[in-house]
């Protein structure tokens, strides 16, 4: 009877020890890597080119989604808290950003806003600003006071030009538009789409490797050799994107949303927009007859489509010119073909450089 009784109570032990070994082994095994999740594409890309094998990035936008008007499931709440590190553009972009940090206030998550970091260069700080100084215009236009007399209401981003023509498709966000037109969003008028600025980009990448290393000290040289490389690749960019404006024969672009800001205070493009800096926001039909209407004065032969912008006016525009359909892809989401194609950003934006090539010599 002594000998079953010492038998059971070692087995117990070598069962209860067995337990326990197993257990920190797992959560060893889960604690090798960091847990981050990003909103846009350029974010997970980023975060994954710099924090390289120490971490795993996943975007919380589902592939094709529209990261204007993207609200997380539960279940997608449950994700972020269980991550290290919730990494986001703000300037407004991510509407349900306000709300996951009350949802996440009392879970260990560290959150990043990697666009509002930025130190912005707007046109009224930059040599081409003065060129539609007498005409009033504050918008980020870099050419010289072209179209003045068809007052670019689609594609400007301020709040103050043209407010007497209520003009909605300007408007950053969907929240408030004021009697005067004002557009009301919370930023100012600074346009959320940094990412497709590769000098801003590189502003973004940064604050994406300043917490990585906050959350791994012990990794932060190896993140500040992946951070200098990736900003090399994003330096070469710049310099192409800039030749290839320079030696256009034209500067104007139609696109189905003014998501193209950055191009044109940062290159001199000039961006004829349907829909405002929120894809949603539609113009009326006299906005959109002044789009076609300048489409057809500059004989533009393309108009841009969007990977995850759905706009039948933009098609109704195409028809109505006569032009020829190019994509050009704004990055803030994959598409299911992207993923399987193993896209990623500086492939999509050397095809957006050279859909933008065809597009501007023709």
């Amino acid at each position: 009877m002594k000998k079953a009784i010492i038998f059971l109570a070692l087995s117990l032990i070598l069962l209860l020890s067995g337990c326990t070994d197993e257990k920190p082994a797992k959560e060893e095994g889960d604690n090798n890597k960091a847990a981050v999740y990003t909103t846009v594409y350029p974010l997970q890309y980023f975060t994954e080119r710099i924090g390289g094998e120490f971490i795993e990035a996943k975007t919380v936008y589902p592939p094709g989604s529209d990261e204007h008007t993207f609200e997380p499931s539960q279940t997608d709440m449950m994700n972020l808290a269980d991550s290290d590190l919730f990494i986001f553009v703000g300037l407004g972009l991510e509407g349900f950003v306000e709300k996951a940090k009350e949802t996440l206030k009392n879970e260990n998550v560290t959150m990043v806003a990697a666009g509002e970091n930025i130190e912005f260069v707007h046109s009224g700080e930059e040599d081409h600003d003065a060129a539609h100084e007498e005409e009033g215009h504050s918008d980020d236009h870099s050419d010289e006071a072209a179209h003045d007399e068809e007052g670019h209401s689609d594609d400007h981003s301020d709040e103050t030009a043209h407010d007497e023509e209520g003009h909605s498709d300007d408007h950053s966000d969907e929240t408030a538009h004021d009697e005067e037109g004002n557009d009301g969003h919370n930023h100012g008028d600074i346009d959320p789409h940094v990412w497709l600025d590769p000098f801003y980009a590189k502003e973004m990448a940064e604050s994406v490797k300043t917490a990585l290393a906050d959350q791994m000290p012990e990794h932060e040289e190896q993140f500040e050799k992946n951070y200098q490389e990736l900003a090399q690749e994003l330096d070469d960019l710049h310099n192409d994107f800039e030749q290839t404006v320079q030696n256009a024969k034209h500067k104007e672009i139609i696109v189905s949303h003014a998501a193209y800001g950055y191009w044109e205070e940062r290159y001199g493009l000039d961006q004829i927009s349907v829909a405002g800096l929120n894809s949603s926001n539609e113009p009326t039909q006299k906005e959109l007859q002044k789009v076609i209407s300048e489409a057809k004065e500059h004989d533009l032969k393309y108009v841009f489509f969007e990977q995850n912008v759905s706009s039948r006016l933009t098609e109704i525009l195409q028809k109505e010119i006569g032009a020829q359909p190019l994509m050009l892809h704004n990055l803030s989401v994959l598409t299911e073909e992207d993923i399987e194609n193993k896209q990623t950003y500086f492939t999509l934006m050397r095809e957006n450089l050279a859909s933008l090539e065809k597009a501007l010599n023709e």
